[in-house]
């Protein structure tokens, strides 16, 4: 039995369960693991995951590929946490929108028999969490794909196996490229935006 394990259940972590266990595919096991009880159950309430894992450990344990979901910032975490736990040959994979800090972070914390291979699934909704999670939300988006220097091709195949099981199109880019790109197109309208807010809000007829 293949075992994939999701880290942080929330939209994207929860849309991936449920698009990967639409494929029925044979033998394959998704546990799923959140911090937060009440997103454990509710992943296993609308068909995200097979079985929830209590512990970190118990997730990844013998897994095939573990897939970080979480928020950004806790990946670093999470990635130095898992380090010891994680079998050999296992893949390890992220959704985080910012891709320089996660290489650097991959290559500090995880064993070189393990491999790694960032993503970033360009697709989201306004509303969060596993009950906005839908197994169609990757569908036909990109999905940015980067190896990392020690990542085999048996892994990089195996992603690419994951990202074509989610509907999606795979998207090679070099990290730099990626954040520069996703700055310039994501974040920098959220930074003007909310300096627009904020100075607005300042004037003195902001209730009228």
């Amino acid at each position: 039995m293949d075992k994939i394990a999701i880290i942080g259940l929330g939209l994207i972590g929860g849309s991936i369960g449920m698009a990967l266990k639409q494929t029925n595919t044979p033998n394959l096991e998704i546990v799923g693991h959140d911090i937060e009880p009440r997103t454990n159950r509710a992943a296993v309430k609308r068909g995200a995951v097979d079985r929830i894992a209590r512990r970190l450990s118990e997730a990844v344990e013998e897994a095939n590929m573990v897939i970080l979901a979480t928020p950004l910032l806790n990946i670093r975490e999470t990635m130095e946490i898992i380090a010891d736990m994680l079998s050999p040959g296992c893949v390890v994979t992220d959704t985080g929108s910012t891709k320089e800090a996660v290489m650097t972070w991959a290559e500090e914390y995880l064993p070189d028999e393990v491999s790694f291979v960032g993503g970033h699934p360009m697709a989201g909704k306004e509303t969060t969490g596993i009950n906005a999670a839908d197994p169609n939300l990757l569908r036909g988006s990109r999905y940015v794909v980067i190896p990392g220097r020690k990542a085999t091709d048996e892994a990089v195949k195996a992603v690419l196996n994951l990202v074509t099981a989610l509907g999606a199109r795979p998207f090679f880019l070099d990290a730099f490229e990626h954040d520069s790109y996703a700055a310039a197109v994501s974040h920098l309208p959220l930074i003007l935006s909310s300096a627009l807010v904020t100075s607005t809000a300042k004037s003195a007829s902001w209730r009228e």
